[in-house]
């Protein structure tokens, strides 16, 4: 049996990991955050970005073909174990809370459907009825994974083509229904008031943004598995126009529907109401059950991505070695095992702390800034040793400035927050060099380890003060 993935595969995979959940709450989303000027100048800036990300993808995944590990195999050939480390530790963590996310909207759409004001079964996908539902389907992917990743991926591809369907009757009907009027009705958003001007809205729209093209990596994640090496940069580009495209059209074409105040006072997902709006009842079946397929497609998706991320992190030498074990199948059972035991539990603590959506949203997004930036940090040093002075440069340089934008317009507190995420990824640091025998903390790698735990103390301590 080949266990290789072709372009479709690969194509699949990039679309099914980005179009999850988050398309579907779009229209509130921004609207609660930003005027359709804003939103417009943030697309712009996001679908520019990202253009300049995938090419960095591409770029690499030429330049660099003995790097199988991917974001975060970049992170460690330019910077270092320690910032690889930091790189893959981040990324597994936004991907398992993504995972998080994903099962959590699952079950607060069927609350849509199913509670009641005299009986809440789901709620907000964060009762312990929701939690139960979700740790049933969580184990069930568990295991279907086991069976390998190539079945993933086939199965991956049929709910991609599924969860499209929906997603373009919106855009059609939206089309249709769509007035000027309303759309360029408070244009610059002056409703928010003077404390939200026009680049704080753009500000504002960035997690989330980043939150529906987390995914854009998919291809380079799985690169080993590749058939063709050429594949995984036509499958990034590929991928990434398409989900601009539909992430365009839903949130513009909803403003023009209904205000952009009505539009951030509705319960998500946002883009049932307003399909509901338009169509009457069918409209929010018809999202529904879209997003059911979309958010079980993408959740499948994300298991894969989750769990390749300590095995190549341990094939690199950045995880303990116990983590490159794999089944007869090829799946890597260590790593899938820590990942979906950590989705457990932060289901848990989704139903004791009240968690919703929104909030994993937000930290899933801020743990995935700094891998991403690392990958046009090092595209631009490859640049400047290789004196390329023409379009890898270029690249290199706007897609290292675009990280930063994400990083600057997160706001200190998140990132403060994200350094909290981040220490307790040293125990398999310190873990994985002691197995090798080698110093821990080399060089300029003490200080950056200390830099990191000065951040998240002073987190917690905000924390404590209600502060963050």
């Amino acid at each position: 049996m080949d266990n290789k993935l072709g372009l479709g595969a690969m194509t699949a995979l990039v679309i099914g990991s980005m179009i999850g959940a988050g398309v579907f709450s779009l229209p509130q989303n921004m609207a609660a955050v930003a005027s359709p000027a804003a939103v417009m100048i943030g697309w712009t800036i996001t679908g520019v970005g990202m253009i300049f990300l995938a090419l960095s993808f591409q770029y690499l995944s030429h330049l660099k073909p003995n790097i199988e590990s991917g974001v975060f195999g970049y992170a460690q050939a330019g910077f270092g174990d320690f910032v690889g480390f930091c790189s893959a530790w981040g990324y597994w963590l936004s991907a398992m809370l993504a995972n998080v996310s994903y099962l959590v909207i699952v079950f607060s759409t069927l609350g849509m459907f199913v509670d009641t004001p005299d009986m809440v079964l789901f709620g907000e996908g964060n009762t312990w009825l929701a939690v139960a539902g979700a740790s049933v389907l969580l184990w069930a992917v568990h295991y279907l994974v086991l069976r390998g990743v190539q079945t993933a991926a086939v199965i991956n591809m049929i709910t991609t083509v599924a969860k499209l369907v929906p997603l373009f009757l919106f855009i059609v009907v939206a089309m249709i229904s769509f007035k000027w009027d309303t759309f360029v009705f408070d244009f610059t958003g002056l409703h928010f008031g003077s404390g939200h001007d026009l680049l704080s809205q753009v500000k504002g729209t960035m997690l989330i943004t980043v939150w529906v093209f987390i995914g854009i990596e998919g291809a380079v994640v799985v690169s080993s598995r590749a058939r063709h090496r050429k594949d995984i940069g036509r499958a990034t580009i590929l991928g990434l126009l398409t989900a601009l495209s539909i992430y365009v059209f839903v949130t513009l074409l909803s403003m023009g529907v209904i205000s952009t105040q009505e539009l951030a006072q509705l319960q998500n997902p946002s883009m049932a109401k307003v399909l509901t709006h338009i169509l009457g009842p069918w409209g929010g079946v018809i999202i529904g059950a879209g997003l059911l397929i979309s958010v079980c497609g993408a959740f499948l998706s994300w298991t894969v991505l989750a769990s390749e991320a300590p095995y190549l992190a341990a094939k690199s030498n950045m995880f303990p070695q116990e983590y490159t074990t794999q089944n007869e199948a090829g799946s890597p059972i260590k790593a899938l095992k820590l990942t979906n035991v950590c989705v457990q539990v932060s289901l848990f603590f989704v139903v004791f702390a009240g968690g919703t959506y929104d909030t994993l949203l937000a930290i899933a997004s801020e743990m995935i800034l700094v891998p991403y930036f690392l990958v046009g940090a090092y595209t631009l040093r490859l640049a400047i040793e290789r004196r390329d002075k023409g379009k890898l440069l270029i690249v290199g340089i706007c897609a290292s400035l675009y990280g930063m934008w994400l990083l600057y317009a997160s706001g200190l507190n998140y990132l403060l927050l994200s350094a909290l995420l981040y220490l307790p990824g040293l125990y398999f640091y310190i873990k994985a060099k002691r197995e090798q025998g080698v110093e821990v903390f080399l060089g300029k790698e003490k200080a950056a380890a200390g830099v990191l735990t000065v951040a998240a103390t002073l987190a917690v301590g905000m924390l404590w003060k209600g502060m963050l």
